[in-house]
């Protein structure tokens, strides 16, 4: 069992930050950031896996940076110039695959191991 919590969120102007945090119990493989607007599918913002091999959705790309610390099991997503579209409840996933080291995907489908979100506004 991985547990993930999620941290960082809040209200912000367009053009803000906002770095969120994603606590794991331990880290797996593909790991990423994805997000549910309302009305809106659930989408993946940014994954990477274990080497450092890194895919975000070009909505985003230039802007947010994810990234990972493996040493204190948490999982990272730097926002910079927020734009009021990116508001959504953004969580954090993995993909607990045993024996997997490939590339990771965006799809959300994909993912099996959830945190329980946190959300960020973004006014105009």
């Amino acid at each position: 069992l991985v547990q993930l919590v999620e941290s960082g969120g809040g209200s912000v102007q367009a053009g803000g930050s906002l770095r969120l945090s994603c606590a794991a119990s331990r880290m797996l493989h593909c790991m990423g950031w994805f997000r549910k607007a309302v009305e809106k599918e659930r989408e993946g913002v940014a994954v990477m896996n274990a080497d450092d091999w890194q895919n975000a959705a070009a909505s985003v790309k230039g802007r947010f940076t994810i990234s990972r610390d493996n040493v204190n099991n948490i999982l990272y997503l730097e926002m910079n110039n927020l734009k009021p579209e990116d508001s959504a409840m953004y969580s954090c996933a993995a993909m607990d695959i045993a024996r997997f080291s490939g590339t990771c995907i965006l799809d959300p489908d994909r993912y099996n191991t959830w945190g329980q979100g946190t959300q960020v506004t973004v006014s105009s």
